[in-house]
């Protein structure tokens, strides 16, 4: 329908859920400070804890492990830094170990310097190399402190999901600490913390329907803990100050109760990808899917066109109405290929275009698509018809 847009880009950010206004708008309602002893306060206060269960369940955590931010990269730079403590007791971290191909905000390392940082690559499907992991890791020096392994579960624009079981057996193996960022894992995945999946995980309420701005800590045990990043007056259990954000955490814990729902209808959102994915290769023979050698997210298509520059392409389909991302978000409008490619052994691509989806992609958002792309092929057609 004229003035209708299609919506392909839900690990930018997912739509807000009824659920999740919903409960945001309830919350707007509840003026007084969660911190406060009065049945006001108290009341404040239920909401939060409720939210901090449902986030919790989400990911199989006990409540009282989940600390709330203002969003994933708040918690990664609050998790990445050399100073821990154990009760009163300091705990150091003498070493990062992350992934090429991982967000930005694991990238950049936190308060480790350069140093203190290690690179571990990947291979041309983006899967770390266990191997080169497993090396690093076996000739850190004990003597100086713990090592902390940090890596995404799953990748922001190809999907590629990495074998975090494995993973942490190598990081047990050598008393390391393994920080996991589940944030478009979170949902789209079976994630079981309790299960030894990781010491820690990194959140975002808006990648799965909730509000932007709000994001989560969540660990498997209590004992040992970053150095708070912002101290206050003490709230989140004085591991993150500040009043707590009451609308934003409510409009989180109730997308996270329906992204466990969703959970049941995996294998309905793999076969819309697989559609879209078949409509591609129909109209675009030549066309590189990236990843599709290993386990990846059933929402996410990660797709170059030979000779075309993502950016173009995206803005092809950005004035036929369709909203895709040449690669991630975080990192638009910055000129060069993508850094997953790179990491893959894909430096010379011009680029690749993301098509993420969610529980309302409808056949009309396919449609629409298919026919922004069908443009998209005569016209490149014609170009080479024409040179």
């Amino acid at each position: 329908m004229a003035g209708m847009r299609a919506y392909l880009d839900y690990n930018a950010s997912a739509p807000l859920l009824a659920a999740a206004r919903e409960a945001m708008v309830a919350a707007l309602d509840v003026a007084a400070n969660p911190s406060s002893v009065h049945a006001e306060g108290r009341a404040a206060r239920r909401l939060i804890e409720t939210a901090r269960r449902d986030v919790a369940e989400l990911v199989k955590a006990k409540a009282g492990h989940v600390v709330f931010t203002s969003g994933a990269t708040e918690a990664a730079s609050t998790l990445l830094t050399p100073d821990w403590r154990m009760g009163r007791g300091i705990i150091r971290m003498s070493h990062l170990y992350i992934c090429e191909a991982d967000h930005p905000c694991l990238l950049n390392g936190g308060s480790f310097p350069a140093s203190q940082v290690t690179r571990i690559g990947v291979d041309a499907n983006g899967i770390v190399d266990l191997e080169a992991m497993a090396n690093a890791l076996a000739a850190h020096d004990k003597a100086a402190g713990l090592p902390l392994v940090a890596i995404h579960a799953a990748n922001n624009e190809t999907g590629v999901i990495q074998p975090v079981d494995r993973i942490a057996e190598i990081v047990k193996s050598v008393g390391g600490v393994l920080v996991v960022d589940a944030v478009q894992a979170a949902g789209r995945i079976s994630i079981d913390i309790s299960a030894g999946y990781a010491d820690y995980l990194i959140l975002s309420s808006h990648k799965i329907g909730g509000p932007k701005g709000v994001g989560a800590i969540v660990a498997a045990a209590d004992l040992m803990m970053p150095k708070p990043l912002i101290n206050g007056g003490g709230q989140e259990k004085g591991h993150r100050g500040g009043t707590e954000n009451l609308p934003g955490i409510a409009g989180f814990g109730a997308a996270a109760r329906e992204a466990l729902i969703g959970l049941e209808a995996i294998d309905a959102l793999r076969r819309c990808r697989d559609e879209i994915e078949a409509i591609v290769k129909m109209l675009i023979p030549d066309v590189e899917i990236f990843g599709t050698g290993a386990p990846r997210l059933a929402n996410t298509t990660f797709f170059a066109i030979p000779g075309a520059k993502a950016e173009t392409v995206q803005i092809a389909f950005d004035l036929a109405g369709v909203a895709l991302s040449a690669g991630s978000a975080c990192s638009s409008g910055k000129v060069g290929p993508s850094h997953v490619l790179k990491a893959m052994g894909q430096g010379d691509s011009p680029g690749a275009l993301r098509l993420s989806i969610g529980a309302a992609t409808g056949a009309q958002d396919i449609e629409a698509f298919r026919l922004a792309l069908a443009e998209i092929a005569a016209r490149r057609v014609g170009k080479e018809k024409a040179a």
